[in-house]
């Protein structure tokens, strides 16, 4: 049986158990690596898909896009969900129990994520994020993957335990705090995705090893849509749960109401994940009525929950910037909030450019009429890096600030960098999502390697030419992805330099937990106040609400312009 050890956090007063803070450690660290790795791919991609770089060969292409999407849009962020997961617990006082199956969890993922990008890189597994069959992808590949889900799963089950015993053991009264709710959710959710995962990944891995002899496609498809798109929800209730936590760790404010709060990501169990429908909305295999009642009734329970959230979280900062006396006007809460912290500034952006670039074009884009006009164009991975780049990778990018000197009890390495770091990644990413979404408008290719088709050209006398837009797109979008790398350079180096070489914080004496304010906020329940202390929020959220009509009108004008009835 493991002994459980603690300390107290100076900063914070957390009593720490050390076994959880190990392997936080761990799974930041090794997320972070392969941040780096996928980011690098992710640039590759980029100056490839830049008309006049176009970097890589073909089949370097499809070989970085393969390992850009698995460990970027997958193992990188469920290393860091899973850390979050072990630092739940830590807001109720609790033990971490099961030492070992998170270790053991630990390593399955690391040998999983290795396996992967090994027969990705070695060309045996070009099959892209999606990895849809018939193109076979070498057994590795597959066996990487399952073992990878496997251990998350076991870190699941470890904060599920954690959490059980914690309230067996009584070290936390009344309901547990918010954030250890949104986490538990995004756990939950993660249970679902993985079993989906297992469900067609265990039969391809077969069919590749020669037992099964034939996948359908179609079946394939719509299973495999429960395992990726799936994941991205865990993303969303994870980077919300972040959102909550900043907002108490830098203004020690409370959720404008914890039952809506909470209901909302209750929202996301029950109807996020189904929303995966919109991704089959041009298969002719699905009918027509379980595409409508996802996409036209389900998808709209959860998105209300994101939009609860895009309400409740500035709404609780506002509150508290105005119960310390920021009352002036509508917005002097939001002018004198402190946009060089980067934890603040991180959050910020990553909560504005995940409602107005993944919100707006996710909904928009679930509509089966409009879907057909831009899918499997560009513009499908100009939405989700709205969403996973600017919403999840930027609230994870903001939360490490205040983790990372936390845990490690050390100084930022380099502060002036970091202050800038938000904004560069933040706006080049929003680039890149604007940008792929405008050529994706005009019908630019989401996977083909060459938009201007020049092998086609040469080769068959096939001549195709997007518009001049299409190509300045592209181009801004590949210089948008050199700032966004820059941000993403500066954030690693930041991280690396904490953790290695940066000086340790000086020694204070620990706070005690109990008084609401600042970090220590995250860890007590309650609520801050109605919608008519936030008029500020609110008329955030109408700008939203217009941008978004306007939007959604747009779409379906462009619509009835593509299809002309004579």
């Amino acid at each position: 049986m493991a002994t459980h050890n603690y300390r107290v956090c100076p900063d914070t007063g957390f009593k720490i158990d050390l076994n959880a803070e190990k392997l936080i450690k761990w799974n930041v660290v090794t997320g972070l690596l392969v941040f780096f790795v996928g980011g690098i791919f992710g640039l590759l991609v980029a100056l490839t898909r830049w008309p006049s770089v176009h970097l890589l060969s073909p089949d370097l292409f499809y070989l970085a896009l393969t390992a850009h999407g698995t460990d970027v849009l997958v193992v990188f962020l469920i290393f860091f969900e899973v850390a979050i997961l072990y630092f739940a617990p830590i807001l109720l006082n609790a033990r971490m129990v099961g030492v070992k199956v998170g270790w053991a969890g630990y390593w399955l993922m690391v040998i999983g994520t290795i396996m992967t990008n090994y027969v990705v890189v070695i060309g045996e597994a070009s099959v892209m994020f999606t990895s849809y069959v018939p193109m076979p992808a070498h057994p590795l590949f597959y066996l990487g993957l399952i073992l990878f889900a496997v251990g998350a799963l076991l870190g699941c089950g470890v904060h599920f335990a954690t959490l059980i015993v914690a309230k067996a053991e009584k070290t936390y009264e009344g309901s547990v705090p918010l954030v250890v709710f949104g986490a538990t959710v995004a756990a939950i959710i993660a249970v679902y995705t993985i079993a989906s995962g297992a469900i067609i990944l265990v039969p391809t891995f077969l069919w590749s090893l020669g037992y099964i002899s034939y996948i359908d496609p179609l079946m394939y498809k719509t299973i495999w849509w429960g395992l990726g798109h799936s994941s991205q929800q865990i993303n969303v209730a994870a980077h919300i749960t972040a959102w909550y936590a900043i907002a108490a760790i830098v203004f020690g404010a409370k959720p404008l109401s914890e039952k809506v709060s909470r209901t909302a990501f209750l929202l996301y169990i029950f109807f996020l994940q189904i929303a995966s429908a919109h991704h089959l909305l041009v298969d002719p295999g699905v009918s027509s009525e379980f595409k409508i009642w996802n996409t036209s009734y389900a998808m709209y329970l959860a998105v209300l929950g994101s939009m609860i959230h895009g309400l409740t979280v500035p709404g609780a900062i506002e509150a508290a910037q105005r119960k310390k006396g920021f009352n002036k006007g509508l917005f002097e809460w939001l002018r004198k909030a402190p946009w060089g912290n980067p934890v603040f500034a991180g959050m910020f952006l990553s909560l504005v450019g995940f409602g107005f670039l993944g919100g707006i074009t996710g909904v928009t884009m679930g509509v089966e009429q409009i879907n057909l006009i831009i899918h499997n164009t560009i513009y499908v991975p100009g939405h989700f890096h709205g969403t996973v780049a600017v919403g999840t990778t930027l609230a994870f990018m903001a939360l490490s600030y205040w983790l990372v000197p936390t845990l490690w009890r050390k100084e930022i390495f380099a502060p002036g960098l970091a202050k800038l770091q938000p904004y560069l990644f933040g706006f080049g990413m929003a680039g890149v999502s604007l940008f792929q979404m405008g050529a994706g408008t005009l019908g630019v290719p989401r996977r083909h390697w060459d938009i201007t088709f020049a092998d086609a050209a040469s080769n068959l006398g096939i001549s195709y030419q997007f518009q001049g837009a299409a190509h300045m797109m592209m181009s801004l979008n590949g210089l948008s992805a050199l700032l966004a790398a820059t941000g993403a350079g500066i954030w690693v180096l930041n991280m690396v330099g904490t953790v290695l070489v940066s000086k340790p914080k000086p020694a204070v004496a620990a706070k005690p937990a109990a008084a609401p304010s600042g970090a220590g906020a995250i860890a007590h329940t309650g609520s801050s106040g109605g919608l008519g202390e936030v008029p500020g929020s609110f008329v955030l959220v109408m700008i939203f609400f217009t941008c978004f009509a306007l939007y959604y009108y747009v779409n379906w004008k462009y619509l009835a312009e593509t299809w002309i009835l004579r």
